[in-house]
């Protein structure tokens, strides 16, 4: 699966997550269903409202497969910073997905994922591509880009949460995760201009 295909699913996977709470994004989920004709199979027939359960199973997932990405990043990229930023990947990610189960526990809330959210299948699809690419230059590349793309769509849906989550601390969780992920995207993006210049 290319990169513009696993990045097309991701995105038209997020966005309908986030869609399914927020009635002003019908459009938007159409549209991006029909990015690609693999994303329509996901796409659910009438979606339900997010609820905070969905929202904490979410988030953990985003962190989880971001921070296994990250830990194979430090072994396998072949840039320094490329490693550094794996390295910052599964320390930030480890903390926030820690915050955000203690809080579950804390509300007795159990993360369950939203109907026909496909984000572990894609995690895992992502990280078997990345695990078989040989390293070098272009899996340093693909990475990064990667990170970007993903970055760029947690944060949409984590805004989009924001409106939606009816449990104030989540809330809060939420308004302290994103400098967090922006942090990271800001990032990725400085490694990914710097390496388009090489």
């Amino acid at each position: 699966m290319s990169l513009i295909t696993r990045t097309t699913l991701l995105l038209s996977t997020l966005a309908i997550v986030a869609a399914c709470g927020d009635k002003k994004s019908e459009n938007t989920m159409a549209d991006s269903t029909a990015m690609t004709a693999d994303t329509t199979a996901m796409a659910p027939a009438e979606a339900a409202p997010l609820t905070d359960p969905n929202i904490v199973y979410i988030l953990d997932q985003a962190s989880a497969s971001d921070s296994a990405r990250g830990a194979l990043a430090q072994t396998k990229a072949t840039s320094k910073d490329v490693q550094d930023f794996g390295k910052m990947m599964v320390g930030e990610h480890h903390g926030l997905r820690t915050a955000g189960l203690d809080l579950a526990k804390k509300l007795s809330v159990t993360p369950m994922a939203p109907a026909g959210d496909q984000s572990e299948t894609m995690a895992a699809q992502e990280m078997s591509l990345l695990e078989s690419t040989a390293k070098g230059a272009a899996w340093d590349k693909a990475y990064i880009d990667y990170e970007v793309t993903y970055h760029q769509a947690v944060l949409e849906t984590a805004t989009k949460a924001l409106g939606i989550a009816q449990n104030q601390e989540l809330k809060d969780l939420i308004s302290t995760a994103a400098p967090v992920l922006q942090k990271h995207l800001d990032r990725a993006l400085e490694l990914q201009k710097k390496m388009s210049a090489m």
